[in-house]
Protein backbone atom coordinates (compact mmCIF):
# COMPACT_ATOMS: atom_id res chain seq x y z
CA UNK A 1 0.00 0.00 0.00
CA UNK A 2 1.43 3.37 -0.95
CA UNK A 3 1.79 6.42 1.24
CA UNK A 4 -0.44 8.28 -1.20
CA UNK A 5 -3.25 5.80 -0.44
CA UNK A 6 -2.75 6.29 3.29
CA UNK A 7 -2.89 10.07 2.94
CA UNK A 8 -5.98 9.88 0.72
CA UNK A 9 -7.79 7.60 3.17
CA UNK A 10 -6.88 9.81 6.11
CA UNK A 11 -8.06 12.89 4.18
CA UNK A 12 -11.42 11.18 3.63
CA UNK A 13 -11.76 10.46 7.34
CA UNK A 14 -10.85 14.05 8.20
CA UNK A 15 -13.38 15.39 5.68
CA UNK A 16 -16.06 13.08 7.09
CA UNK A 17 -15.61 14.72 10.50
CA UNK A 18 -16.42 18.20 9.18
CA UNK A 19 -19.73 19.20 10.71
CA UNK A 20 -19.54 16.25 13.10
CA UNK A 21 -20.25 16.32 16.81
CA UNK A 22 -17.43 18.24 18.55
CA UNK A 23 -18.11 16.26 21.73
CA UNK A 24 -17.42 12.97 19.95
CA UNK A 25 -14.60 13.78 17.53
CA UNK A 26 -11.32 15.63 18.04
CA UNK A 27 -11.24 16.63 14.37
CA UNK A 28 -14.84 17.83 14.48
CA UNK A 29 -13.91 19.89 17.55
CA UNK A 30 -11.03 21.56 15.68
CA UNK A 31 -13.27 22.32 12.69
CA UNK A 32 -15.90 23.69 15.09
CA UNK A 33 -13.34 25.98 16.79
CA UNK A 34 -12.26 27.35 13.40
CA UNK A 35 -9.13 28.07 11.44
CA UNK A 36 -7.30 29.88 14.24
CA UNK A 37 -7.50 26.78 16.45
CA UNK A 38 -6.33 24.55 13.60
CA UNK A 39 -3.42 26.84 12.78
CA UNK A 40 -2.45 27.18 16.43
CA UNK A 41 -2.32 23.40 16.68
CA UNK A 42 -0.01 23.22 13.66
CA UNK A 43 2.31 25.72 15.36
CA UNK A 44 2.36 23.60 18.52
CA UNK A 45 3.09 20.44 16.57
CA UNK A 46 5.83 22.14 14.55
CA UNK A 47 7.49 23.26 17.79
CA UNK A 48 7.22 19.74 19.24
CA UNK A 49 8.78 18.37 16.03
CA UNK A 50 11.71 20.75 16.35
CA UNK A 51 12.21 19.83 20.01
CA UNK A 52 12.11 16.09 19.21
CA UNK A 53 14.69 16.61 16.47
CA UNK A 54 16.93 18.57 18.84
CA UNK A 55 16.71 15.63 21.27
CA UNK A 56 17.71 13.29 18.44
CA UNK A 57 15.17 10.63 19.43
CA UNK A 58 14.14 8.96 16.16
CA UNK A 59 10.89 7.48 17.50
CA UNK A 60 9.86 10.81 18.98
CA UNK A 61 10.69 12.63 15.73
CA UNK A 62 8.49 10.25 13.73
CA UNK A 63 5.68 10.58 16.28
CA UNK A 64 5.78 14.39 16.22
CA UNK A 65 6.06 14.61 12.43
CA UNK A 66 3.00 12.34 12.19
CA UNK A 67 1.13 14.79 14.46
CA UNK A 68 2.33 17.71 12.34
CA UNK A 69 1.26 16.05 9.10
CA UNK A 70 -2.11 15.10 10.59
CA UNK A 71 -2.88 18.63 11.73
CA UNK A 72 -1.60 20.04 8.43
CA UNK A 73 -4.08 17.76 6.68
CA UNK A 74 -6.86 19.22 8.81
CA UNK A 75 -5.77 22.69 7.64
CA UNK A 76 -5.76 21.51 4.03
CA UNK A 77 -9.32 20.25 4.44
CA UNK A 78 -10.37 23.51 6.09
CA UNK A 79 -9.24 25.35 2.96
CA UNK A 80 -10.77 22.86 0.51
CA UNK A 81 -7.46 21.23 -0.37
CA UNK A 82 -6.25 17.63 -0.39
CA UNK A 83 -2.94 15.86 0.13
CA UNK A 84 -2.89 15.28 -3.64
CA UNK A 85 -2.52 19.05 -4.09
CA UNK A 86 0.64 19.02 -1.97
CA UNK A 87 1.96 15.91 -3.69
CA UNK A 88 1.39 17.57 -7.08
CA UNK A 89 3.42 20.57 -5.91
CA UNK A 90 6.23 18.31 -4.69
CA UNK A 91 6.19 16.47 -8.03
CA UNK A 92 6.35 19.81 -9.84
CA UNK A 93 9.45 20.68 -7.85
CA UNK A 94 11.10 17.31 -8.46
CA UNK A 95 14.27 17.73 -10.41
CA UNK A 96 14.68 21.40 -9.51
CA UNK A 97 17.46 22.28 -7.16
CA UNK A 98 16.44 24.10 -4.01
CA UNK A 99 18.23 27.19 -5.29
CA UNK A 100 16.37 27.04 -8.62
CA UNK A 101 13.05 26.66 -6.80
CA UNK A 102 13.85 29.61 -4.51
CA UNK A 103 14.83 31.79 -7.49
CA UNK A 104 11.64 30.84 -9.35
CA UNK A 105 9.47 31.72 -6.35
CA UNK A 106 11.27 35.07 -6.03
CA UNK A 107 10.56 35.92 -9.69
CA UNK A 108 6.93 34.81 -9.38
CA UNK A 109 6.47 36.90 -6.24
CA UNK A 110 7.99 39.96 -7.92
CA UNK A 111 5.76 39.46 -11.00
CA UNK A 112 2.72 39.13 -8.74
CA UNK A 113 3.62 42.30 -6.82
CA UNK A 114 4.10 44.26 -10.07
CA UNK A 115 0.61 43.27 -11.28
CA UNK A 116 -1.07 44.54 -8.11
CA UNK A 117 -2.72 47.99 -8.45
Amino acid sequence: MSGNDTLARLAEVIESRRGGDPDKSYVARLFHKGNDAILKKIGEEATETVMAAKDGDAKKIVYEVADLWFHSMIALAAFGLKPADVLAELERREGLSGLEEFALRKVQSRDHDERQP
